[in-house]
């Protein structure tokens, strides 16, 4: 039998905005009360979804020195498309991990003994010292050594460095209200971390510190410390409360198009279980994603989107690949474009919008849309140079 190709089913488009990219870093990059103060662009989950490689350069060329993400998976497709700047690589369940990333120059993350067990292994291996930052529990009760352990931790990883297997970089934790700037945990956690720090210092570590991420870095300068790490600022995705005090841009775009239009009679059932019923005639207009393209089956009769700069709202169930929007009296053609995430300045549909209809972060709707079939393009940032590697 003959093989016949395939045309894949891209009928979402993600449009990645990397001037926003670039621009959000150095919003953040000039907020740095301290000039050795260093950037982390965090760009896990395929950068938040927008694209791990190409939001990585961007961010680079505007001022970040430092790349994180969770996995070593995740740091050697950096390494692979030529990306040489500091790495840190932070969830290791295998030695095998902490090998690849080692031999990769790729910083790892130590929270236990364990993991510092394969952080040894990793630098004999490797032949060079692996190089660890050691995280430590401060109040997330996430990652991280418990309090109990910490000391014990620390003791473990100073007498590893002296035999050469480790590098001990930094001491490092995780804030669980950054996003809270004024919260009381904030002071706490910052004191616990410099306790641990100040430990290691004592018993012989040139270490670092690193603790705040995005909002903390924009809004408290004493938490700065020897790195900040970047992440939902990096993409414009800072929480609905905050988003307009300060200067950034967010870089997505969604859109798909319009499949098919039709005028109906009044009284016709919308979508499976006709849990929406035409009020009078009135135009409908088919989109053809769903939620097997990341439109959450939940936003079924709470979602919008926008047509030649006009709302229109999404009736019945959101199907797994098709959806309804009501036109009303308005004509609109097939093949025309639709905004599901978009400009707040041109109207559009926001990705904070669909964030509050939802109870959760933008950053969560931002990986929604990190799959195989969607379309994802990107805007090269204006005034960077191009990238080879």
């Amino acid at each position: 039998m003959e093989a016949r190709s395939i045309v894949p089913r891209r009928y979402l488009n993600v449009l990645v905005d990397l001037s926003a990219v670039a621009h959000n870093t150095r919003v953040v990059r000039q907020a740095v009360s301290r000039p050795a103060t260093a950037v982390m662009a965090v760009v896990k989950a395929d950068a938040y979804g927008h694209g791990a490689i190409d939001v990585a350069r961007a961010a680079l060329d505007a001022g970040a020195t430092w790349l994180g993400v969770c996995t070593t998976t995740e740091a050697l497709e950096l390494r692979r498309a030529g990306l040489d700047a500091p790495i840190l690589a932070w969830l290791h369940n295998s030695v095998e991990s902490m090998c690849l990333a080692t031999a990769a120059g790729v910083d790892v993350s130590v929270q236990s003994a364990r993991t510092l067990a394969f952080a040894v292994d990793a630098g004999r291996s490797a032949g060079r010292p692996a190089r660890v930052h050691l995280e430590v529990d401060t109040g997330l009760a996430r990652g991280g050594a418990a309090p109990q352990h910490s000391a014990a931790l620390l003791d473990a990883a100073k007498a590893a460095q002296s035999q050469g297997l480790i590098e001990v970089v930094s001491v490092w934790s995780h804030l669980s209200h950054g996003e809270v700037p004024g919260h009381r945990t904030l002071d706490e956690q910052a004191r616990l971390l410099d306790d641990a720090w100040r430990r290691a210092v004592d018993t012989g570590l040139d270490v670092r510190r690193h603790l705040a991420g995005s909002l903390s870095a924009l809004t408290r300068p004493d938490l700065h410390l020897d790195m900040i790490r970047t992440g939902s600022a990096l993409y414009g995705l800072l929480p609905y409360t905050e988003r307009h005090s300060f200067d950034l841009r967010p870089a997505m775009r969604v859109t798909s198009h319009v499949a098919l239009t039709k005028w109906v009679e009044a009284g016709q059932g919308v979508s499976y279980e006709h849990d929406w019923v035409t009020p009078s005639a009135l135009n409908l207009a088919l989109i053809p994603v769903g939620y097997a393209d990341g439109i959450p089956r939940s936003l079924s009769g709470r979602l919008a989107v926008s047509i030649r700069g006009r709302r229109y709202p999404v009736v019945g169930r959101i199907c797994m690949d098709q959806m309804i929007v009501n036109c009303g009296d308005e004509k609109v053609e097939e093949g025309e474009e639709v905004v599901l995430i978009g400009s707040e300045s041109d109207g559009d549909p926001t990705i904070h919008e669909w964030a509050l209809a939802m109870n959760t972060t933008p950053c969560e709707v931002a990986t929604y849309f990190d799959r195989p079939h969607v379309n994802r393009q990107t805007v090269p940032a204006v005034g960077t140079r191009p990238w080879t590697g």
